[in-house]
């Protein structure tokens, strides 16, 4: 093929393919896979992924799909859909900022300096009760560059104490007032979702310290902010990207009255904010999320007469700690990478990844170095700050941000409704509607639909369990804090527990039924299942029952799990529960579905079923508690 000096067409003598001839294809496969009269849109829609807050990730994207060009804007300008600033992170990437809790001030230190020098731009504290005290905030920032590094407190209840101190540190320390950057963390409503304080004059008390806090700088510090809209207490409450951006656009408005009625015009209000969010596993929900984000808080900003220099979005993301897990914790690594990289991509302009070991406790030198370069790779490796709105005519990217934006403007509206986000806390509205999406996930969780790696999928029993220091126990008392891995990981310590009582740990026999061909594949996954509950596996295989019998005696099992196909289930599997129930199994599982066969099976001695979307949770909990593994 010789090419034309003009370029290079790849598919120029190729004819277009609509979307009705790949339809048609769809339904051939299909029709072959026993999907009967999907045509059309439904054979399209069989292909389609269930997302959180309604939203469906189809198997096709095309142009018509996405939003019209001018609905996502150019980057720098609202609706700032592709990001805040018109040169993105281009120049010198987003800005990395490291989490401390650690409540020794010697040891705060020396993390924060080791962060900075591996490429740290900021520090971010947290004070008080969940990390160090407030007093020692002039000792931790003692070697700290304050004209050149950011500092961002957390320190809930203390805030305008912590505020006094930093204050006090930049003064003594003679830093320009015009050097100064980073944000205090004031977040009253954020406090009040997570520790849920009744009392009403707390909360207004706390509002008018925060405008006071405002009002001080931006009249005295014009790079520090002084609020934080915090919507990881939303996130970690087990809330969809709708619901956690809902809440922090409600907190936002509410934020802009208070800064307002202190006196500032609403440009200065709405540049003392900033907005933390969390980053997930899910890459494009993540992207879509912060896209979307930005294009909510424009629209808050233009009807509160916010002028477009102002408007942009400061945004904070965090990865998620609802996405860690405390076994197999290495895996983590590989979570934040992709929570890291979805956040740069999405135009995050501040990015912490929490330690891979955050779930265990306080984190080791070794862990912090790790969240860190984190970044440094996507930064200075794979240069993804120098590329601005790097999805930007995603037709998938484009039309998830759209619909995420639609369902989260649905949820502030109705936050408003109830009488602002305070109002709806109060209600209840906010925590019951939060409780209701945790455990719809909650089921897909147990049923291993969204499957947790290391821990739900893929366990390993042997690992040697990492050991860290307690870290502060985090404000609490409000929304709850969950984790996606944490009705596993309670299956595994009741096993460990065991272990520490008895020497051994839990045990299944697993009847493998006939050659390896016929069982292999419903052997593995029974093993695969069982052992996510922290239950060992014991194989034999075979045909004769009174052989695997007494090779289930042998095992010193007490509970057992036919592996075959179905056929062989029709030929041996009566025989085989018998003789399993007669040699003193106290459960008798089948892999694969029961089918017709459910009431012989069952007359035989077969209790349970474990197949592909069945409740893992449930056949783990009873298998322990026919095991005797104690609650």
């Amino acid at each position: 093929m010789t090419v034309p000096p003009e370029g290079l067409p790849l598919a120029a003598e190729f004819p277009d393919a609509s979307r009705e001839q790949w339809r048609r294809l769809v339904e051939g496969v299909l029709s072959k896979s026993g999907t009967q009269h999907a045509a059309g849109t439904p054979a399209e829609d069989a292909l389609a992924s269930a997302l959180q807050d309604g939203l469906r990730a189809r198997p096709l994207y095309t142009a018509q799909d996405a939003p019209a060009p001018a609905e996502a804007g150019y980057p720098g300008f609202p609706p700032f859909v592709r990001g805040g600033r018109p040169q993105g992170s281009a120049v010198a990437g987003w800005e990395v900022r490291q989490y401390h809790a650690d409540p020794s001030p010697a040891r705060t230190a020396e993390g924060v300096l080791a962060d900075l020098e591996h490429g740290g731009g900021s520090v971010w504290l947290a004070l008080g009760a969940a990390g160090l005290p407030v007093s020692a905030l002039p000792a931790v920032l003692k070697d700290v560059y304050l004209d050149l590094a950011a500092v961002v407190l957390d320190a809930g209840p203390q805030t305008t104490e912590a505020a006094e101190q930093l204050f006090q540190v930049l003064e003594q320390r003679a830093v320009p007032n015009e050097a100064a950057t980073g944000n205090l963390g004031a977040d009253p409503l954020g406090l009040l979702a997570r520790t849920n304080e009744s009392a009403a004059d707390a909360t207004t008390t706390r509002l008018a310290e925060a405008a006071a806090l405002a009002v001080r700088c931006h009249r005295d510090y014009p790079g520090l902010r002084a609020l934080t809209v915090d919507a990881l207490a939303y996130h970690d409450a087990g809330a969809s990207p709708a619901q956690e951006l809902g809440a922090a656009l409600a907190t936002g408005v509410a934020y802009l009255r208070e800064l307002t009625a202190a006196g500032l015009s609403v440009d200065a209000a709405a540049g003392q904010l900033e907005f933390r969010f969390a980053a997930t596993e899910d890459q494009f929900l993540t992207i879509a999320k912060f896209r979307a984000a930005r294009r909510l808080w424009a629209r808050v900003a233009e009807v509160s007469g916010v002028s477009p220099q102002a408007a942009a979005q400061r945004q904070h993301a965090v990865t998620s700690a609802v996405m860690m897990t405390a076994r197999d914790p290495w895996v983590n690594m590989l979570r934040t990478t992709v929570a890291t990289l979805a956040a740069g991509v999405g135009g995050a302009d501040a990015v912490t990844v929490l330690p891979f070991d955050s779930a265990l406790g306080l984190p080791d030198a070794f862990a912090r170095r790790i969240a860190c370069n984190t970044q440094a790779i996507l930064l200075e490796e794979s240069h993804l700050g120098k590329v601005v709105d790097p999805a930007g005519g995603s037709w998938y990217v484009e039309q998830l941000t759209e619909e995420l934006a639609q369902a989260a403007w649905a949820w502030f509206q109705e936050i408003e409704r109830a009488g602002g986000l305070r109002a709806a806390l109060d209600s209840g509205l906010i925590g019951e509607t939060i409780a209701a999406t945790w455990a719809a996930r909650s089921a897909q969780l147990a049923k291993r639909r969204e499957p947790v790696t290391g821990v739900s999928e893929f366990p390993n029993l042997g690992e040697q369990p990492l050991v860290r220091e307690p870290a502060p126990a985090p404000l609490g008392g409000g929304l709850p804090r969950v984790r996606r891995a944490q009705a596993f990981e309670a299956l595994r310590d009741r096993s460990d527990a065991h272990l520490a009582a008895t020497g051994s740990r839990p045990k299944l026999f697993l009847a493998a039924l006939g050659p390896a061909a016929v069982h292999t594949a419903r052997a593995t996954f029974a093993a695969n299942l069982i052992q996510a509950g922290g239950i060992e596996t014991v194989l034999a295989e075979g045909t004769e029952a009174a052989a695997l019998a007494e090779a289930f005696t042998a095992s010193g099992a007490r509970t057992a799990c036919l592996c075959s196909s179905d056929k062989l289930y029709a030929e041996l599997g009566e025989a085989v529960a018998g003789s399993l129930k007669a040699a003193g199994a106290t459960a008798v599982l089948l892999a694969g579905r029961p089918g017709e066969q459910r009431e012989a099976y069952q007359r035989a001695g077969v209790d349970e079923f474990v197949f592909a979307g069945g409740d893992a949770v449930a056949v783990l909990t009873s298998l322990l508690d026919q095991i005797g593994v104690a609650r």
